[in-house]
């Protein structure tokens, strides 16, 4: 009897030490689900979006010690009527603004300042279509109509089976997919818990199955589709997206600090949304996007793709707001006039004509409101006008 109780209290450590060990596992991915639950919460926001590293897995972009092109100071901008209402209203916590290349507005708000790795949501997406481009004229992607399977195999039999590169880059794949960020369970959602939780976004997007409509016959914003473009890229090139990222566009940008991704599980960088940057590194891509594709004398994307990917070509609605490869254009933009965008307030707004980019990074709570793209957009236009005016 004696050996059985031995036995008993023996397995009862066993199985409380297992237990442990479980829990101990499953606290990391724990303490990530609640963090997405709280991400956005009005006390905490701010300094979630700039801690997005002690929140989630992540891999650095490095700039590999390339030098720092400096964006110089130029003459002080002064801001047009109810600039600082603006600030206020939609919580923008850094911001600056270039002139010809020159920095003439530069301000951080509610405790940040210039050093903080911003997250860029789907102004990532727009990073992105800069690096397709150069995968693109190096001959690894040679037709934007080929089938994504023919690159990701394990798409087939998923939504995407039968999507072209060209239509995913469109936000045309008419894959279903349910973009709301107030509904718990929509598709977003459920794919923020799979970062949360460790899982895999490339089983998530396989995961897909039903399609609203064919693929290429009407625009609708699916952010699951710029992940299938960059599995299309790894598949291509046989590399991981930080890496190219981090040769091709980070580096040659001459950027200040060292980005980086927030990933999934499997090390998987979080493409659509999940590149982290300074405001001025993402004024840096605006300027270089501004200059046809160049930055301190360096060619970094082709300027022929610089042109189609910021084009309007999208099938969107008639008069609505244009869509191109991963990039944003008013309904009434003026030539030259594109923008990045993401949830809460991120922008890089970009008029080559003028030659003034607006990097924009804010914790914008209201920003789903009626109205406040087109607060954001007027007010991103007035400081434009009084750079190009010198007022």
């Amino acid at each position: 009897m004696r050996r059985f109780w031995t036995r008993l209290a023996a397995g009862i450590v066993v199985l409380a030490l297992g237990l442990g060990a479980v829990a101990l596992w499953k606290k990391e991915e724990l303490s990530r689900l609640l963090a997405v639950n709280r991400l956005f919460d009005a006390d905490r926001i701010v300094w979630n979006f700039s801690h997005m590293d002690a929140l989630f897995e992540t891999v650095p972009v490095p700039r590999d010690g390339a030098d720092v092109i400096p964006l110089s100071l130029g003459p002080p901008l002064d801001p047009p009527d109810g600039f600082r209402d603006w600030l206020d209203r939609r919580a923008v916590t850094g911001l600056v603004v270039l002139s010809d290349g020159e920095r003439v507005l530069e301000d951080y708000r509610l405790g940040t300042d210039a050093d903080d790795l911003r997250i860029s949501w789907s102004v990532a997406k727009s990073f992105l279509s800069a690096l397709v481009g150069v995968i693109v004229e190096d001959g690894d992607i040679p037709d934007l109509d080929a089938p994504v399977t023919e690159y990701v195999p394990g798409l087939a039999g998923s939504a995407y089976d039968g999507v072209t590169i060209r239509q995913v880059m469109q936000m045309t794949s008419g894959v279903e997919f349910d973009e709301d960020y107030l509904d718990f369970w929509s598709d977003i959602n459920r794919m923020g818990r799979v970062l949360a939780l460790g899982r895999s976004m490339d089983g998530f997007a396989a995961g897909l199955d039903d399609r609203v409509r064919a693929p290429g016959e009407v625009w609708e914003y699916v952010s699951i589709d710029t992940h299938v473009l960059a599995m299309v890229v790894r598949g291509a090139t046989g590399r991981a997206l930080p890496t190219l990222m981090s040769e091709r566009i980070m580096t040659p940008l001459g950027v200040e600090r060292d980005p980086y991704y927030i990933t999934d599980g499997y090390g998987t960088a979080f493409a659509l949304g999940g590149l982290n940057m300074t405001t001025r590194d993402y004024a840096r891509m605006g300027q270089m996007v501004a200059n046809g594709g160049t930055l301190g004398g360096r060619r970094i994307v082709p300027a022929d793709w610089i042109a189609e990917s910021t084009m309007p070509s999208a099938p969107t609605a008639p008069g609505a707001i244009g869509y191109g490869y991963q990039w944003w254009i008013p309904a009434d933009a003026r030539p030259g006039e594109v923008l990045a965008r993401g949830i809460y307030g991120q922008y890089v707004y970009i008029d080559s004509a003028a030659n003034v980019v607006v990097a924009v990074n804010a914790a914008d709570r209201r920003f789903r409101e009626d109205g406040a793209f087109e607060d954001a957009l007027q007010m991103m236009r007035a400081l434009r006008d009084a750079a190009e005016t010198g007022e």
